[in-house]
């Protein structure tokens, strides 16, 4: 394999200090413990080690770093706005500029002609910040007032501030320490927040008065540390819910939203293993729900009286269709479901005894899903529609006439043109015989020689589906000959629940397999070669990235994973990080269970380094990071590095003022972006300095 540039630059070595850890009559040697200790010099002058050796070796690839960055930026209109959404009389969008990182907040009142109003410019919030993100932006129902909250650390911890949009006053409430998820009572003064614990969990929930001086009112507090605590409002403002789920298990508790100093009152308990979800229409609820129905039922209930006894069939479970989730109108109700191929679809159900029908979409592999549908009493549906060919495109779907008029496509600019570009679904064999869709992109007229460089992404974790969507900055990949390929693998929600659940806890090897798989069907296929095929995934999908290495390290030419979660054992094991104890349910109980201990033990990328030859890798990392601490791609670089036999180029980037999902600026993020690419190209066609290949 090839190095990216040529020098004296030497990777930094760890200090091994070696941790005994008893678990489970075992013990367990850990020798790069020590780098969890996030205020000693020595773990910061390490990473900064790190960095300073990736940039040496990254730095032959800066011409294309700053040539990809160009391009990708050239495809975007930098000056644009949203769509639309309309909400209490006025038009809501978000609209950026050239040259700025962040979004501007706009309405207008009536009509799109109207004047325009700045309700909150990103960009002069960000000022003096290393980081910045919103979290929220709620306007109260009168219109007058607006709930919004930033993090400024990467964090994912919020400060809840309040403006008054009539007089562009910005109110001394400030409330630190919070959680995403606002949401106003009817009163117009009153809302409602989640604040986090220690681990970061949001765990209570409290009402603030504007203008009152005692403290905020707590109206919840969930002890179990298996279960994240939000708070919602229906669609139809009449109610306030409070949202505990754990993994396999929720509960509402649901007040009147016009009485938001009475007692939240439980809807339906929890029970082991059940899963629900309520909106509110009318007299009825209506409940999503796994209750007798493995991929979920939608029943509808008497507000009054809403005991189980009453529940009403409005779509009965359907072995062979996952119902995802509900949009609900005045007058109709839109279920976003998914069939036996794993593509989503939209079911339009009439509630005034009318006919349903299907949108259809004749692509082989999209995605759709309802967006920016605020007004309750609106018989329009809006929805975003993409594949890896159809830029996003933004629809109002008529839901009595059945007609639909696309309100924007989203500009790719430079000349796109996606009759240039062709998209497949393939299906791999996985090791018990499971069939895998692969969702597949790449120029036209490509010879199946396996030639080609490819990329293969995965995810595969937490029931979340990976979606064949549009992105304009993998053109700069594509033009350059590569195949793009997505793994609908096990552990994600593709193929319903059961796709869930076969690639979790005691079946999460199921994953790892199903991505080998697919990686095979693409050599066998001819798309590409092992010294052609590079590996992408982050977080959970970094977990997958350590495993499969270790797996069949033989199989890749390079890899790149950006916050890996690799240091299983060790992190499902301390109940004081985010997320442990949240996830027992879907990785499993190390400490409780020895079962689960050995298990997870046999597949944690850090504990399984082994020493053999790896392909080339770039890992990230961010040192704010609470879902995936910094220490865990740091710890397992390190030991790569001081165990592996080859000397392929192992990189480790750390973003020093970030968290989990990088820079907060959308240039910032584009140079990241094009660092992993100048990486990939570099990696795959040293000798071509990624030259854009002639269209075919």
């Amino acid at each position: 394999m090839t190095t990216l540039s040529v020098g004296a630059a030497q990777p930094p070595v760890a200090a091994k200090h070696p941790r005994k850890i008893e678990q489970h009559h075992e013990v367990r040697i850990d020798n790069y413990s020590w780098l969890r200790e996030k205020t000693n010099p020595e773990v910061l002058d390490y990473l900064e080690a790190e960095n300073r050796y990736t940039a040496a070796m990254m730095q032959s690839s800066e011409p294309l770093q700053q040539q990809l960055y160009r391009e990708i930026v050239a495809r975007i209109q930098e000056t644009d706005l949203s769509v639309p959404t309309f909400y209490g009389g006025w038009f809501y969008y978000t609209r950026t500029e050239t040259g700025k990182q962040y979004r501007i907040h706009c309405r207008k009142e009536g009509s799109l002609d109207a004047a325009e109003q700045i309700l909150l410019d990103e960009n002069s919030l960000a000022a003096g910040h290393n980081y910045f993100r919103i979290g929220d932006v709620e306007i109260s129902p009168s219109q007058r007032l607006m709930a919004y909250s930033i993090d400024t650390e990467g964090d994912e911890v919020y400060t809840i501030h309040v403006k008054n949009l009539e007089t562009g006053e910005v109110y001394a409430d400030r409330i630190p320490g919070a959680h995403y998820g606002i949401e106003w009572a009817a009163d117009n003064k009153t809302f409602f927040y989640t604040a986090v614990d220690a681990a970061k969990r949001p765990y209570k929930a409290f009402r603030h008065t504007l203008g009152e001086t005692a403290a905020d009112a707590l109206v919840y507090h969930e002890p179990d540390e298996r279960f994240n605590l939000s708070v919602l409002r229906s669609k139809d403002r009449a109610y306030l819910f409070l949202r505990l789920e754990s993994s396999i298990t929720s509960e509402y508790r649901i007040l009147k939203a016009d009485q938001p100093r009475g007692k939240f009152g439980v809807l339906y308990a929890r029970r082991p293993d059940i899963r629900y979800s309520v909106e509110h229409h009318g007299r009825h609820f209506y409940i999503r729900t796994n209750d007798r129905a493995k991929n979920f039922r939608l029943v509808r209930v008497e507000e009054a009286n809403p005991a189980r006894t009453g529940w009403q069939d409005v779509l009965a479970a359907s072995p062979g269709t996952y119902l995802e989730g509900i949009e609900m109108f005045c007058h109709h109700l839109v279920a976003t479901e998914r069939n036996g191929n794993g593509l989503r679809r939209l079911q339009v159900l009439d509630l005034d005894g009318g006919a349903s029908h299907f949108i259809e979409f004749s692509e082989v592999a999209f995605t759709v899903a309802p967006a920016g549908n605020a007004d309750f009493n609106s018989g329009t549906l809006r929805f975003r529609y993409t594949s890896l060919t159809t830029p996003l495109s933004v629809f109002d779907y008529n839901l009595t006439a059945r007609t639909r008029e696309l309100k924007k496509q989203y500009e790719v600019l430079g000349g796109y043109d996606p009759a240039h570009y062709q998209t497949e679904r393939i299906y791999a064999t996985s090791a018990d015989g499971t069939r895998i869709p692969i969702s597949l992109v790449y120029r036209k007229g490509l010879a199946r020689d396996g030639a080609n460089p490819t990329v293969l992404y995965g995810y595969g974790a937490y029931g979340m589906p990976s979606e064949p969507s549009f992105s304009s900055e993998r053109l700069s990949l594509l033009d350059r000959g590569f195949v793009y390929a997505i793994g609908h693998i096990r552990g994600g929600s593709e193929l319903g629940e059961r796709w869930h659940d076969e690639g979790k806890m005691m079946s999460k090897k199921n994953t790892f397999r199903d991505f080998i798989a697919c990686a095979e069907k693409l050599i066998s296929a001819r798309y590409t070669s092992r010294e052609k095929l590079a590996i992408m995934g982050g977080s959970a999908g970094g977990l997958l990235v350590g495993a499969t290495l270790n797996m069949r390290p033989d199989l890749f030419h390079a890899a790149v994973t950006r916050v890996p979660f690799v240091d299983v054992i060790n992190t499902m094991s301390d109940v004081t990080l985010p997320l442990t104890a949240i996830e027992w349910e879907e990785w499993g109980n190390p400490i409780a269970g020895q079962k689960a201990y050995e298990y997870m033990k046999s597949y944690s990328p850090y504990d399984n380094v082994k020493a053999t030859k790896y392909p080339m890798l770039l890992v990230t990392a961010g040192l704010n990071d609470p879902r995936v601490s910094y220490w865990e791609p740091a710890k397992w670089v390190a030991k790569l590095r001081a165990t592996k036999t080859d000397g392929n180029l192992l990189l480790l980037k750390t973003n020093m003022g970030a968290g989990h999902f990088g820079a907060s600026g959308r240039y910032e993020r584009f140079r990241e972006v094009a660092f992993d690419y100048a990486f990939l190209l570099k990696a795959m066609e040293p000798d071509q300095g990624g030259a854009v290949k002639t269209p075919r």
